[in-house]
């Protein structure tokens, strides 16, 4: 149960290099335009707020990658537990996707840690 558990971490870990990827460098280029569905000028006038997300979203990334070199588990519960919760909150306030796109990953890697003992 711990190979699926790692494997799920590590696989968090890459979706939140692409969104840091999305929301820092391709924000107002066509992929983000459509992956966020907004116009040209909104994207604009979000740009460094997007930044400043797709940086978290990078910490989230590196925090769960140092956590498997590490095989350090109350590291990798507390950064796929933050990862749950902000899945949860952008699910419930932005867009209901990211609940399932970000939220539904965290909690099988979750489920996945607590059965591996």
């Amino acid at each position: 149960m711990q190979q699926l558990a790692t494997a799920l971490l590590i696989l968090i870990a890459v979706e939140h290099v692409w969104i840091l990827v999305l929301e820092m460098f391709l924000w107002t280029k066509p992929i983000g335009l459509k992956t966020f569905r907004q116009s040209k000028e909104a994207a604009e006038a979000s740009r460094v707020l997007a930044a400043n997300q797709g940086l978290y979203n990078g910490f989230l990334a590196a925090g769960l990658f140092w956590s498997v070199t590490t095989g350090d588990r109350p590291v990798q519960f507390f950064f796929v537990i933050c990862v749950l919760v902000a899945g949860i909150y952008g699910g419930l306030t932005a867009k209901r996707s990211i609940l399932y796109v970000q939220g539904l990953p965290a909690l099988l890697a979750l489920a996945a840690l607590l059965a591996a003992g």
